[in-house]
């Protein structure tokens, strides 16, 4: 019978953690500590290693809040982490000893943000089987739009016109390091003047992600007669192409900067990428849907995942067990 152990992460465990990270089925550069702790000074770190016998079997990135541990606050999703060679049943023991880790360290509960299954590189649903046996709650259940490249749903008539607009309006589309121009003349004017509020990286925070990721971030800007018009900055893991920020200056909709920009990420970047993750759209923890959202994605050939967050008290590891025939 293994044995498993639970660690909290340290900075020891850098080069461990990344070497795990860059291998798991259900990982992306998210998870790596450069990218975590780019932010370490709002969150409490607690993030967890759970062993199995002497391998590193699973992690946790995670935060603490009183006695709330969080997977993570400070990342888009979390959830826990396994190697490419986890099975089922092991993985089930390894959760049930994390639970118990926290449980004894007086963690009552813990809420898990599921990554998006087109995230993975395998198949990795075992957690969501597990939150099921545990009687989790779910609290929120966001609609991601995401384009499934193998599917071939072409752009819809409007997109194809807004397209061959911006090419008559002469803009064309360059991958630079301006995140500046983007940051400070598109895009923090915009979500001031439309939400009142400010993106969630600031323009220094994104230049040190991109300089640690440059493989990972782009900067992909729309340019007429020089001056920028549009911009999107591109997050890029294993499976898809994700523009985490797009925004336009207030020509977008007479220039087509936009579906321009939107074509030129969705065919530019490495065809081995087969989603095309557009992030959310719903609002008010997944209880409203953004109906203008939708129908401008779902006319790029755009269609609906989910993203789920569930809430399970740690104490539950004392009666989870698994009916095996």
């Amino acid at each position: 019978m293994p044995n498993y152990r639970v660690e909290k992460y340290t900075s020891q465990h850098r080069h461990k953690w990344d070497a795990f990270i860059a291998e798991a089925k259900n990982a992306t550069f998210l998870f790596a500590r450069d990218f975590m702790e780019y932010h370490s000074h709002r969150f409490t770190d607690f993030s967890l290693m759970v062993y199995k016998d002497d391998q590193l079997y699973a992690v946790l990135p995670a935060n603490i809040v009183g006695d709330k541990l969080y997977s993570h606050q400070g990342l888009t999703y979390g959830s826990l982490v396994l190697g490419k060679s986890a099975k089922l049943l092991y993985t089930f023991e390894a959760f049930k000893k994390l639970l118990s880790f926290l449980h004894q360290h007086s963690i009552a509960t813990l809420e898990l943000r599921n990554i998006p299954t087109f995230y993975n590189t395998m198949p990795s649903d075992e957690l969501s089987y597990f939150l099921f046996k545990a009687n989790a709650t779910l609290i929120k259940r966001d609609a991601l739009m995401v384009i499934d490249t193998s599917s071939n749903i072409k752009f819809q008539k409007n997109r194809r016109e807004g397209i061959n607009k911006a090419k008559r309006n002469g803009l064309c589309v360059a991958v630079d390091t301006n995140f500046e121009g983007f940051w400070n003349e598109i895009l923090i004017p915009n979500l001031q003047k439309k939400h009142g509020i400010a993106p969630v990286h600031s323009l220094e925070e994104i230049q040190l992600l991109a300089s640690r990721f440059p493989d990972n971030i782009k900067q992909v800007n729309v340019y007429k007669e020089n001056v920028l018009v549009a911009g999107t900055t591109v997050f890029l893991t294993k499976t898809t192409i994700h523009p985490q920020y797009v925004s336009g200056n207030s020509d977008k909709n007479a220039f087509g900067s936009l579906d321009l920009a939107y074509d030129y990420i969705i065919n530019h970047f490495d065809n081995s990428k087969r989603y095309f993750d557009f992030n959310i759209s719903s609002e008010q923890n997944g209880t409203v849907l953004n109906s203008g959202l939708i129908f401008w994605k779902e006319s790029c050939g755009a269609r609906t995942y989910v993203a789920d967050n569930y809430l399970i008290d740690t104490a539950c590891y004392k009666t989870l067990d698994l009916q095996i025939l």
